[in-house]
């Protein structure tokens, strides 16, 4: 036998050993036997008298409630309105940093429909020349600025010549007559107090200021005939049916905040300018 068989062998002879003294015992739930004895302990039983032992009273310790301790605070009472009217009073322009001598900005105007109801009177301001106003406040959800002018009257009454078709051949007619330099004016800006920068409306009487055309003046027209026929010559006098539009009514759906006015006034006796809301707000607001 040589030496490569002896090899083989052993080989063979630890194969057989391995297969069983652990693969068969770990395929068969067997304790590997390794020849060695495992050492085993046997429980000792321990006798204890009852009347040996000193029972143990729990201490209970009971848990107090913490009570969080809540503060409300006291709500400061808002007046309501005593349905008495309030006066606006002019401050100084530069209290809104306001220049009379920059152009106005302009604004936009929102027509509403009219609501029929009744209304009372909240404040009024009234003047003659330009002017910033101080703030008020207007704590109702709608209110109303209702306003009118009184304007410097003319001194005489404005004459209007028309000049027909003379002649034959090319004809021209025109106008004549003699009107007042001095145009009455008046524009109220609407401001947030609380965003100086924003201009909530800016108010102008529409149409515009004509005293003569409001009162119904009668302008004296003196047309010149005397180159037609006899029985083509009129004189002609303009009747002018007109009705006054004072006072004139803003509506504002915006309120709750707090406002100061810019008031520019020309050719002016007077203006008025009357806050008032429905009287149905007084004692809720």
């Amino acid at each position: 036998m040589d030496k490569k068989d002896l090899m083989y062998g052993i080989g063979a002879i630890l194969i057989i050993l391995l297969i069983a003294l652990v693969i068969k015992p770990a395929m068969t739930g067997q304790p590997v036997n390794t020849g060695i004895p495992v050492a085993t302990t046997s429980p000792t039983m321990v006798t204890v008298n009852v009347s040996d032992v000193t029972p143990v009273t729990p201490i209970i310790t009971p848990i107090t409630p913490i009570t969080p301790i809540t503060t409300s605070p006291t709500p400061t009472p808002v007046p309501t309105w005593d349905a008495s009217v309030k006066s606006v009073e002019f401050v100084n322009p530069s209290t809104y940093n306001v220049s009379f001598n920059e152009t106005l900005p302009a604004g936009t105007r929102f027509d509403s429909v009219m609501l029929n109801t009744s209304m009372s009177s909240y404040a009024k301001i009234d003047g003659q020349y330009s002017g910033t106003t101080q703030t008020i406040d207007i704590p109702f959800p709608y209110w109303e600025l209702v306003y009118t002018v009184a304007p410097v009257p003319s001194t005489q009454a404005a004459k209007v010549q028309i000049t027909p078709a003379k002649g034959e051949g090319l004809s021209y007619s025109g106008y004549d007559g003699s009107y007042s330099t001095a145009t009455p004016s008046l524009t109220v800006q609407v401001m947030d107090a609380n965003d100086p920068n924003r201009i909530v409306r800016t108010i102008t009487p529409p149409g515009g200021i004509d005293l003569d055309l409001w009162t119904g003046v009668k302008k004296t027209v003196t047309a010149d005939y005397s180159n037609r026929p006899t029985n083509q010559q009129k004189s002609t006098t303009a009747d002018i049916k007109t009705t006054d539009p004072r006072p004139w009514t803003e509506k504002f759906y915006e309120g709750q905040r707090s406002y100061y006015f810019i008031i520019n006034a020309q050719g002016l006796e007077s203006y008025s300018l009357d806050i008032k809301v429905p009287s149905k707000y007084i004692g809720k607001y």
